[in-house]
């Protein structure tokens, strides 16, 4: 009869020795071989006729081993579920197993070794009395006139003027680079753009002035955009922000068109243009809107900062102990291509910490009852269906809705990723309606650079 044992080999890590006797897989290994016996084609034969001996001869080694490490995974399992063993991944057999001394022809008592890591208890901190801020963003008079005039632009007529003569011209260019001569390098980079006059800085600006179709600029990034709009146009030339390399080129801009948008006016025509589902008739209602729209956004984005602290609150306040080694050892073994010590060790402090969130999240998910339904899947796949619509609600009636909906829950993936993001989504939820925030009005500047801050 099968044995299991269990011991410690470090924290929260033991070892657990399976012992499996030749009556706990030779009726299995007969009836294995049986099976084999009656669907085996093998010329000469008829199909159900061959000889058992002949059988054992082709089949037995594997057959055997296939039943010894099936009936020791049976026992390994039912163990752990008999002793409620919370542990990490899967158990990881240790390197003293090896199933090449299974035997055929001497049938023998075998001895299996696995490693386990087990998750831990632990207890979460007083969301209650954490000391958290909610911040509320102030929408101003100015960042409303900076999104009137935006709407205006897109909206607006495109003309197309001999010469370069405002910063709201827009330049369709073409990057080529050349060497400090001017002189165009062979093999070089070479790419369409269009920028507005304005993203070049204000120091470089005044040299489009006059300039028309087919004249030409060779200027160096640095000299000739901010930090921002250098880092667009680093992307949009395929090279990394940071290589002095890349800065040190030198490119001929050369002016393909010139363009200029004439701002729309502010008219029913606009306003419906602008906001075709709403009944907007004067400027005055159209700046209510805006305001009322960004008032939305920044409550939304306030709401995520604050889920961002009490996620940090959670992380940084819950104290949970890990099997080290086990983890790094299955971290080395998760996938085909094994990592190296080094990589494990560079990984690993990114790994637990996601590892805790995980455990935290689990627990709250747990033991407050939370829930994701069918329901909640489905109303995910439809509000994002209506995101690449464009839309803001969609009607179920109609026939193509339903068939997508259907389809994307038959997804198994989608499924399985909508219902871990929406469980986050849960715990999060929960989370932050345990906190009691202070308010603290700011600025969209100042917000920004907390946004910053946070981006890991």
């Amino acid at each position: 009869m099968a044995t299991v044992t269990r011991e410690n080999i470090g924290l929260l890590n033991d070892k657990i020795v399976v012992n499996v006797t030749k009556e706990d897989y030779l009726a299995s290994f007969d009836k294995a071989l049986k099976s084999y016996g009656k669907k085996a084609n093998i010329p000469g034969f008829r199909k159900g006729m061959v000889p058992a001996s002949l059988i054992r001869k082709m089949y037995g080694a594997s057959v055997l081993t296939d039943e010894v490490l099936r009936t020791v995974e049976k026992e390994l399992t039912r163990y752990m579920v008999d002793e409620k063993l919370n542990i990490f991944a899967q158990p990881l057999p240790l390197p003293e197993n090896d199933a090449r001394n299974i035997n055929v022809d001497n049938p023998a008592d075998y001895v299996f070794a696995f490693e386990v890591g087990l998750k831990p208890d632990f207890n979460l901190p007083d969301l209650s009395t954490a000391s958290l801020n909610s911040y509320k963003v102030t929408v101003t008079d100015g960042m409303i006139d900076d999104e009137v005039n935006r709407l205006r632009l897109r909206h607006g007529k495109m003309e197309e003027p001999e010469t370069v003569s405002s910063e709201d011209n827009v330049l369709n260019v073409k990057f080529i680079e050349v060497d400090e001569a001017g002189n165009e390098i062979e093999g070089g980079i070479q790419k369409d753009n269009s920028l507005l006059v304005k993203y070049f800085s204000s120091s470089f600006r005044e040299q489009w002035m006059g300039k028309e179709a087919g004249d030409h600029l060779v200027l160096q990034l640095p000299s000739a955009f901010e930090d921002r709009e250098r880092e667009w146009v680093l992307q949009d030339l395929g090279l990394p922000k940071d290589d002095t390399t890349s800065l040190n080129k030198h490119f001929k801009v050369l002016l393909a068109k010139v363009g200029l948008v004439v701002k729309a006016d502010l008219n029913e025509e606009f306003f419906k243009a602008a906001y075709p589902a709403k009944e907007i008739k004067s400027e005055e209602e159209l700046r209510n809107q805006i305001r009322q729209d960004m008032e939305q956004h920044w409550m939304k984005q306030g709401k995520n900062m604050l889920q961002h602290e009490v996620y940090h609150y959670l992380v940084d306040k819950t104290e949970i102990e890990f099997p080290e080694s086990f983890l790094k050892r299955w971290l080395k073994q998760e996938n085909e291509q094994k990592k190296s010590p080094d990589e494990v060790e560079e990984e690993f402090p990114y790994f637990v910490n996601q590892l805790k969130w995980t455990l935290i999240s689990e627990k709250i998910y747990r033991e407050n009852n939370l829930e994701v339904s069918q329901d909640d899947v489905k109303s995910f796949a439809k509000q994002q269906l209506a995101g690449y619509m464009g839309m803001n609600v969609l009607d179920e009636s109609q026939g193509w809705v339903n068939e997508y909906l259907s389809r994307m829950m038959q997804d198994r993936k989608f499924v399985e990723d909508t219902y871990h993001r929406l469980q986050n989504d849960k715990v999060l939820a929960f989370a932050e309606s345990k906190v009691q925030p202070v308010e603290q009005e700011i600025s969209v500047e100042a917000f920004h650079e907390l946004q910053h801050q946070h981006q890991h």
